[in-house]
């Protein structure tokens, strides 16, 4: 996919999965260049998402729900992602 296009399909599949009340999507991928996961054309992204999904897991079973709700994403377009995954009460 396009890098242009990548934050919002990632903005999609997140907001598909987790109906987050707050998302935040950066695409961090300027700050790798010449990186050696830069390289294959994958991104680096950040995200921050508030959903009641994570209510009741540990914060590794958060990453992996996020994970799991990108799918294919990360392993066709997403080469790093640094994941802050909360609830509403921990907002």
């Amino acid at each position: 996919m396009p890098r242009d296009q990548r934050p919002a399909a990632i903005r999609a599949a997140l907001e598909a999965a987790l109906s987050p009340v707050s998302l935040e999507v950066e695409d961090e991928s300027h700050k790798h260049a010449g990186h050696a996961g830069a390289r294959d054309g994958r991104g680096h992204f950040a995200v921050s998402v508030v959903s009641e999904a994570f209510a009741g897991l540990a914060p590794l079973a958060r990453h992996r729900k996020v994970y799991a709700a990108l799918g294919e994403l990360m392993t066709t377009d997403i080469h790093a992602l640094s994941i802050h995954a909360r609830t509403t009460s921990e907002a």
